[in-house]
């Protein structure tokens, strides 16, 4: 979150200048592009650690205690469209 909070700073979500805010994080700001790598890295470790979590609830079965499992699947939902919506939408390909 940090790092997003970071690159924010930066970037402009017009959809004229988007791809060249990004190319102005990568080249101009310091240690922009150190900031985009981890932000992106960081990103798929909690998507990585996510999966091994449900990967443990499988294995242990706790897919049997419902009303936990189903708000485990909500939770894994609502951050699977938050993080849809963060990386699509900036770059204007939804309108």
């Amino acid at each position: 979150i940090i790092t997003g909070l970071f690159l924010a700073m930066h970037y402009t979500a017009d959809i004229y200048s988007a791809f060249s805010s990004v190319a102005h994080i990568q080249r101009d700001v310091q240690y922009g592009w150190l900031i985009r790598n981890i932000h992106a890295n960081g990103a798929s470790l909690f998507f990585i650690c996510i999966y091994l979590h449900i990967g443990r609830g499988l294995y242990y079965g706790s897919y049997f205690y419902a009303e936990t499992w189903n708000i485990g699947v909500i939770l894994l939902l609502l951050v699977m469209a938050t993080a849809f919506m963060g990386y699509v939408l900036p770059w204007g390909q939804m309108s």
